[in-house]
């Protein structure tokens, strides 16, 4: 957690925010929109803030955001607790998919271990920043994954979108300025506030900067997850690591 600990004693929430602009890191959720960008049109006149990262991966053949959960879930919850600082949102939640329940267990048991080491809760390591994170499971709706139906099912209600405008960031979960972020992209944030934005631009492209895990899955010798540069071609994906064709 040296990213987190660096930003709540060196940097000032707006610094985080400028770092992770700077990188070009955009959202790895399918639309690739600029992930500082949308921390940024956060609306300080509503209070308070939340932040949630959508979990709810049920595009079929997908299967990364899983495995980030299963195999390095403090990275992901590192980066979820950057972007709460950087917001100012002292309550983050998780929103798993219902098929996940075992995923929540787990995250439940990872949340109370940073807890137990002062990583979250009231005054975190002496600061005056405060953070509670929150599991959330929903019951298999394929259109919850949508950031704003999402937050409909949050609230209980049916998991419809939303007509938009507003936009979550300006009126998210309860009406309140909500960012919305998927878990990998939250696992990305870690890596650019400890090393920086420009290291993190020597990877990828200049328009899409960064690494990008492919879920390679079908008619392939090596189906898995492969994170690969932006930039990769999809026949270096399938004949170089996914093996070929069969």
């Amino acid at each position: 957690f040296a990213a987190f600990t660096k930003a709540l004693k060196e940097m000032t929430p707006q610094q985080v925010t400028d770092e992770v602009k700077a990188s070009g890191l955009r959202g790895r959720g399918g639309a690739g929109f600029p992930t500082g960008l949308k921390w940024s049109f956060i609306d300080n006149n509503a209070w308070p803030h939340y932040v949630v990262a959508n979990a709810d991966e049920s595009e079929p053949g997908t299967f990364k955001d899983r495995e980030i959960m299963e195999r390095n879930p403090f990275q992901f919850l590192e980066g979820l607790m950057l972007c709460a600082y950087a917001v100012k949102a002292n309550a983050a939640y998780i929103y798993l998919r219902g098929e996940f329940w075992q995923l929540a267990d787990l995250l439940d048991r990872k949340i109370a271990e940073l807890e137990a080491a002062g990583l979250l809760g009231d005054k975190i390591l002496g600061s005056d920043y405060s953070l509670r994170l929150y599991t959330h499971l929903g019951a298999g709706a394929y259109i919850c994954g949508e950031e704003t139906a999402l937050l409909e099912s949050m609230e209980g209600k049916l998991g419809q979108p939303r007509l938009r405008p507003p936009f979550p960031p300006s009126y998210g979960l309860f009406g309140k300025p909500t960012i919305v972020n998927n878990v990998e992209t939250f696992t990305n944030v870690p890596q650019i506030i400890e090393k920086g934005a420009a290291w993190y631009r020597t990877i990828g492209t200049e328009k899409s900067p960064g690494p990008k895990i492919f879920s390679l899955s079908g008619n392939v010798n090596k189906p898995g997850n492969y994170e690969l540069p932006l930039g990769t071609t999809f026949r270096e994906l399938i004949f170089q690591h996914g093996g070929g064709i069969p």
